[in-house]
């Protein structure tokens, strides 16, 4: 089914006088977003784009060969990988795009991020705020069941945006997982690499992953190992123990809580002094470090390589709907599936 002529990609600004967000109704992806420097700057803070436009026009390329980077967007009906594109649910067996062989990805071919959301709500207020619509129609992409989808955007003080992504079932179980797929980059969207970078990621464990990037069941400790972020640690220092980078599913066991969330991870810069702390109800984490990003080119002619962003797909566990011992990922009629993720800038000096 084609999008209707009526709905077509545009592009939205929240602004609350010390952050920026741009955001399109395709993907519910953000394009731009600028939060202040140790000097004040307010270079995009993440790999980005000129408009939405760019945005279409690379994935229109990509669409059918499984190669998008989903920049910035919101990924499903189920994020990450699913193993050989099937899994079974009440005794139905389901096929899935093979996407990325030999696994679905990130909702197949035409996931969440290539569809054009209607725009329910765009509020400029004190804390600016904007609601996005999807309906997901039974058998697309081949999941179950009709789903209504929601993500609202939200800037709840001078310098945090929170989103929150709401699902519910109308007549079939089925399974979801949402991700927002930002790249982060925050010494600016044109600076090089996020080696130098530090991260804490709050997790003891990690779902160590096959030769096809699927989870093997397993629940490992990472202490001792390269994966070990439970104290701040240069990206740099150990990704070349780990082969292209990381892209691995943490398991988020040792946070701080607040307001319901979970302390995922925090990110340093040390050029720009700039660090972002993520809070989120998800069980897990996917840390990326853009590995296979080739040569792109987005805002300002700025060509995007391997390792120029880092994303935090706080999400459900990967190929969770095959492995009966991760959480479960599926969502029945009658019950409200509610991810969380709230980003907090600062500058630390």
């Amino acid at each position: 089914m084609a999008d209707s002529p009526l709905k077509k990609p545009e592009l939205f600004e929240l602004n609350n006088g010390t952050m920026q967000i741009k955001v399109s109704n395709y993907g519910c992806t953000i394009t731009s977003l600028s939060v202040p420097d140790k000097h004040g700057n307010m270079d995009p803070s993440f790999v980005r784009f000129s408009s939405y436009r760019d945005l279409i026009s690379l994935y229109r390329r990509v669409i059918h060969n499984g190669a998008s980077p989903f920049f910035g967007c919101i990924v499903g009906r189920v994020a990450n990988r699913i193993k050989d594109g099937k899994f079974t649910l009440d005794g139905v067996q389901y096929t899935l795009p093979i996407n990325k062989p030999p696994n679905s990805l990130h909702g197949g071919f035409k996931g969440f991020d290539k569809v054009v959301w209607d725009v329910v709500e765009h509020k400029q207020c004190e804390n600016p705020s904007i609601t996005f619509k999807y309906h997901s129609r039974d058998g697309e992409e081949g999941y179950p069941g009709d789903v209504s989808v929601t993500a609202t955007y939200t800037l709840t003080s001078s310098t945090t945006l929170r989103l929150d992504m709401e699902a519910i079932p109308e007549n079939k179980p089925t399974p979801i997982s949402l991700a927002q797929h930002t790249y982060w980059n925050l010494a600016g969207h044109n600076s090089g690499n996020i080696l130098d970078h530090s991260i804490q990621i709050h997790a003891l464990h990690l779902t160590p992953v096959d030769q096809n990037t699927i989870p093997t069941g397993e629940i490992m400790p990472v202490k001792g190992t390269a994966f070990d972020f439970t104290s701040e640690k240069k990206i740099g220092s150990s990704i070349h123990d780990v082969g292209l980078g990381y892209d691995h599913n943490y398991v988020l066991d040792c946070g701080d809580e607040k307001m319901g969330l979970r302390h995922a991870a925090k990110v340093r810069d040390p050029s720009s002094s700039r660090v972002l702390d993520l809070w989120t109800n998800a069980p897990g984490m996917q840390f990326y470090t853009g590995n296979y990003v080739n040569g792109i080119v987005g805002k300002g002619g700025a060509a995007y390589g391997k390792h120029s962003g880092l994303c935090l797909e706080t999400q459900g566990f990967p190929n969770a709907i095959n492995l009966p011992n991760f959480p479960s990922v599926v969502v029945k009629p009658g019950e409200t599936y509610k991810h969380i993720m709230l980003f907090e800038f600062s500058v630390k000096v």
